[in-house]
């Protein structure tokens, strides 16, 4: 391990920030996921910047800001280093030393036998050193258990590198050879697009009631037959302070939980469960009835609140995903890295039962945080690492106790009590806690990163290895999308990391595979050709993977010059499977990325595969058991081939430009068990698609990750892990292994009882994840989350994260379509719905009117979404089967602010953006998914986070057209549409607000215009899932469904 730095020194190559206090808070764009954060105290050295990259240009000045205007703005935060010392509360005088070792002293628990149980994650040391010289030595071949380190230290760090977003495709090669396509300037500069709230400004839903409130059920003046709360019984949103910790007075988001007793004589009682505040009710006597205007939708919420995660010893409920937040870790990690589907634990598998409710965490380790949070920090223990627990192996946390002055500490996942190690031992205070606990950020902070020793490591770190291979079959070569995979990997080169670590490679194949060798000393690069795609090789991988800086001018030739090498091909075969063998063969000794640009359906070469979504099309409505097979794997190859390529921590990312069917289903099982992501562009255009093409490739690479990681999540007594869920692969049952994993990527972890828990007792949960920066460096994440346990129904209720439910339903649902019939996934859905809401009718409403339907307050948008669901693009019987397929591995991976958007998606008018000047944000309010919203005049867009849909009415005013489109009628507006910027508030409106959301969702968004009449104006009907279809009812008539339901179980 490298030699111990001084307290508070900077780590080598790490310069200091000398930077004046808000230097870079200009504006909130100047995003930079380069600098490093402060220190805080006692956190240790920092590590050197991620990536390895210059800093990136600003965003452009339209941007918006997070934060309401005030009538004096301060200066927006920097969403880097936050300058100047942290807040007073935060420190205390007179504290014992900081963690950085004192003196030349580690510290750490003393020397002794090491414990029998290896360290979590750990393989059988022995077998694999590591070799003698540098980390850029490719370590020997042969299986590799899984090292670990981590990515960029999150915080700040992790929001996307700022630049300015145009909207034409970047230059680009034709078909026939080198040259760019005249469709607008290049799509991104050096910048990307951070990811912020999901929602900011126009947020879907109001945050849940405090804790705390009397109850307060509303029933509707004069018979009007749908209510939500009045608007005072939610509390306004806290508008952004001047500094992010100068908390406005009250508390930022509810009131500390607490129990409400059973009141005497309470109807429906049950299990000492009392009345809910703030419930929804309807009365339902029939459609014609219901009032559209009162049922529960989506609201809108301006501006950020400021959120804590503890107050008073207590955890507070989070807010809703789709409201945007800053939150302030003081104990509990923020909801952006680990949120549970109850924010409060039922005592009893009885009670949760009851409850109709799934109890899971959705954990998001490398989300990226709001850029006015605080950096998570770095602790570094010196030789002898973290301090766990002895018998579980839990991490040091805040929520360890400490007795027999400071001596020993009691873990709180196990219960066992440990000795502390001599140097680590600190004086109780009168409130009996450490006197160094604010001093300590394991003791004060839900989230940290500690420095990993080399117990945790049998190698040393892999160095940062990219592997293009590139499809070069006819149909690839003719549709553009052989030179579109070229122009965009040319352009992200100088987006890759610098340094003597960083190693790329190149192939392309058809029927046969190529290699090409990059050495400098060539004077151009050869090809090596592979013919024998059944027994596939490699040749020598020194040779084909190569420094970049060594071969970074020959790269730039070759990929200059595919295209055109390849314009004559008319082998229409793809060798898939072979090709990314042969690939996997090269990266097998150093591990890495496989980015892999695929146009065809795999035909000959191992893992060959058939067109079968013909005989599914032909069985669908004959035996529908036979038709979802299609949407399991052809057979086993490919999964063999990916489980030995996570074995060796090879990482597969697929980007599927196609025009026909490829087997989803089939090859997009790579990616899910190597940690990587598919991207789909069906029907790939070589006019609109090069620059998302561009833009997805480039956010892969630059976002912040973690190369060969593992994780485990740990609970307390009573509560046991019951299943992980998500893109992973997984060996034995405690851990899973990710050979690579990023800031986008979410893992669900459903839970389940073994022992009865106290009342008022707390339950802890330690997600611990081990992995390797992409600069070489060892880190293991600790997210801690201590939640209070209940044995009242009601506090359930009250305390349900509606955002983390759906999200568990959506993954839960797609988990199941392959195996089962459309029709039984549909029910499943609807009847989970149905059966929390029943059971809240049943045991704690206060209102016993049979006409009446009453939601939860928290729950009251479940309706909605479980509808949305029923008839989105995953639960269709009318779609093609690869886009099912792709829906489901993209729900696998899917994290909690996206699940809303992508079943519920945003739409809002776009004929009306230059007549609202006051707005606060750049995105306006979002309208009901309903076509009576839709005027035919009117022009609107609607985004799920993946893709943008402009509609087009049928008698939108001419000037309006040549505003947006610069054409005079409707029929005049390509089919192939890229969006354009004109000189005319309108337009500059809708390209400020188009950006805005690729920011937020760090995406892209594919943009495709639909015009009413046509199928394209089909297309963006289906969205509008409020309205009765084929494939289900309206919402009004879902809600007297669902109300019948109800009293059926009732009575």
């Amino acid at each position: 391990m490298a030699a111990p730095v001084p307290p508070g020194a900077q780590r080598p190559n790490n310069p200091q920030n000398t930077a004046p206090p808000n230097s870079l808070a200009a504006n909130m764009h100047n995003l930079n996921i380069l600098r490093p954060p402060p220190p805080m105290p006692g956190s240790g050295p920092r590590t050197s910047p991620p990536f390895g990259q210059p800093p990136p240009q600003p965003y452009p000045q339209s941007a918006p800001s997070y934060g309401v205007q005030q009538q004096q703005p301060p200066p927006r935060p920097s969403p880097m280093p936050r300058p100047g010392p942290p807040p007073p509360a935060l420190t205390r005088p007179g504290g014992p030393p900081q963690l950085s070792q004192p003196g030349g002293i580690p510290f750490g628990r003393p020397s002794g036998p090491p414990s029998s149980q290896p360290p979590f994650g750990s393989r059988p040391p022995g077998a694999f050193p590591g070799p003698p010289g540098g980390v850029a030595a490719p370590p020997p071949s042969g299986p590799r258990p899984v090292g670990f380190g981590s990515p960029p230290p999150m915080g700040p760090g992790m929001s996307m590198p700022g630049g300015p977003v145009t909207n034409g495709p970047p230059p680009m090669m034709t078909p026939g050879g080198p040259g760019p396509i005249p469709n607008g300037p290049p799509m991104m500069g050096p910048g990307g697009f951070p990811r912020g709230s999901q929602f900011p400004g126009g947020s879907m839903m109001g945050p849940p009631p405090p804790y705390g409130q009397p109850p307060n059920a509303h029933s509707l003046p004069g018979g009007s037959p749908l209510t939500s709360p009045p608007a005072h019984s939610i509390p306004p949103p806290t508008t952004f302070p001047g500094a992010p910790y100068a908390m406005p007075g009250g508390f930022p988001y509810g009131l500390p939980p607490q129990q409400h007793p059973s009141a005497p004589g309470t109807p429906g009682s049950m299990y000492g469960m009392g009345p809910v505040p703030n419930q929804s009710m309807t009365t339902v006597s029939g459609p014609s009835k219901v009032d559209l205007n009162q049922i529960p939708r989506p609201g809108s919420i301006s501006g950020p609140i400021m959120y804590e995660t503890r107050q008073e010893n207590q955890a507070n409920p989070p807010p809703p995903t789709t409201v945007d937040y800053i939150a302030r870790d003081t104990g509990n990690c923020s909801p952006r890295y680990m949120r549970c589907t109850i924010h409060q634990i039922p005592c009893t598998v009885d009670l949760l039962s009851t409850s109709g409710m799934q109890l899971a965490l959705i954990i998001q380790p490398l989300a990226l945080s709001h850029p006015s949070e605080e950096p998570i920090q770095v602790v570094d223990f010196g030789e002898s690492g973290p301090v766990r627990c002895s018998r579980c192996k839990g991490y040091i946390n805040p929520f360890m106790k400490f007795v027999d002055q400071g001596r020993k500490f009691i873990c709180n996942l196990c219960g066992y009590t440990d000795e502390t190690p001599r140097d680590y031992q600190c004086n109780l205070g009168p409130d009996g806690k450490r006197r160094d606990a604010d001093e300590r950020p394991e003791l004060c902070r839900g989230t940290v990163d500690f420095v990993a020793t080399k117990e945790y490591m049998v190698r040393d770190p892999m160095p940062a290895v990219y592997f293009f291979l590139i499809d070069v079959s006819m149909n690839a070569i003719q549709t553009g999308a052989t030179a579109a995979a070229c122009s965009a990997i040319q352009q992200v080169l100088s987006d890759l990391p610098e340094g003597p670590r960083t190693f790329v490679g190149i192939a392309t194949f058809d029927s046969t595979i190529h290699f090409y060798n990059l050495k400098r000393a060539l004077q151009q690069p050869l090809m090596l050709i592979v013919p024998d795609v059944q027994d596939v090789y490699t040749p020598l991988e020194t040779d084909v993977i190569v420094q970049l800086s060594e071969c970074r001018q020959h790269l730039e030739i070759l990929l200059e010059s595919i295209p055109t090498m390849f314009q004559e091909s008319k082998s229409p075969e793809s060798a898939f499977g072979a090709a990314i063998k042969a690939a996997f063969l090269a990266m097998k000794s150093t591990g890495g990325k496989l980015m892999v640009f695929q146009s065809v359906l795999p035909s000959v070469g191992i893992g060959a595969l058939s067109s079968r979504e013909a005989d599914g099309r032909a069985n669908a409505s004959a035996d529908e058991k036979e038709a979802h097979k299609l949407l399991q794997p052809a057979d086993k190859t490919l999964r063999t081939m990916a489980i030995e390529f996570a074995e060796y921590q090879v990482c597969v990312d697929l980007f599927i430009t196609s025009q026909a069917y490829v087997d989803m289903a089939s090859i997009s099982d790579i990616p899910r068990t190597t940690g990587g992501q598919v991207y789909c562009y069906y029907p790939f255009s070589a006019l609109s698609d090069p620059p998302k093409l561009y833009n997805d490739l480039r956010w892969n690479i630059t976002r912040p990750q973690g190369f060969e990681a593992v994780m485990r999540v740990r609970c307390s007594q009573g509560i046991q892990v019951q299943e992980y869920s998500g893109s992973f692969c997984k060996r034995i049952p405690t851990d899973i292994d990710l050979p690579a994993i990023d800031c986008d990527k979410a893992v669900m972890v459903t839970l389940k009882h073994d022992d009865k828990l106290q009342d008022g007792a707390e339950c802890g949960f330690q997600c611990a994840l081990l992995y390797t920066t992409i600069t070489g460096e060892r880190r293991i994440r600790v997210i801690n989350l201590s939640l209070p346990c209940t044995s009242m129904l009601s506090n359930l209720f009250r305390s349900a994260d509606l955002d983390s439910q759906f999200a568990c339903m959506l993954k839960q649902a797609a988990n199941e379509i392959p195996t089962k019939a459309l029709s039984l996934v549909k029910e499943h859905a609807i009847s989970s719905c149905i059966t929390a809401l029943s059971s809240y009718r049943k045991f704690c409403a206060t209102v016993t009117s049979a006409g009446q339907l009453i939601l939860p307050e928290a729950l009251k948008l479940l309706p909605l979404y479980t509808l949305a669901l029923t008839k989105g693009v995953g639960l269709r019987s009318d779609g093609r089967i690869d886009d099912r397929s792709f829906w489901i591995n993209h729900v696998s991976s899917l994290s909690t602010p996206l699940a809303i958007p992508l079943i519920y998606p945003r739409m809002i008018a776009v004929h009306d953006l230059d007549t609202t000047d006051n707005e606060e944000t750049v995105v306006p309010s979002p309208i009901p998914l309903t076509s009576e919203d839709l005027r035919d005049d009117g022009v609107y867009f609607l985004e799920n986070g993946d893709d943008g849909l402009i509609y087009v009415g049928e008698s939108v005013n001419s000037d309006i057209l040549m505003k947006l489109f610069n054409v005079p009628s409707a029929a005049d507006i390509p089919s192939q549409y890229v969006l354009e910027k004109y000189d005319n508030q309108l337009s500059k409106k809708f390209n400020d607000v188009v950006n805005e959301i690729r920011r937020q969702r760090s995406s892209y968004l594919r943009l495709k215009l639909c015009k009413r009449g046509d199928p394209t104006g089909m297309l963006f009907l289906s969205y509008m899932v409020e309205d009765r279809t084929a494939g289900g009812p309206s919402y009004m008539d879902f809600l007297v469904q669902v109300h019948r339901q109800i009293q059926g179980k009732l009575n």
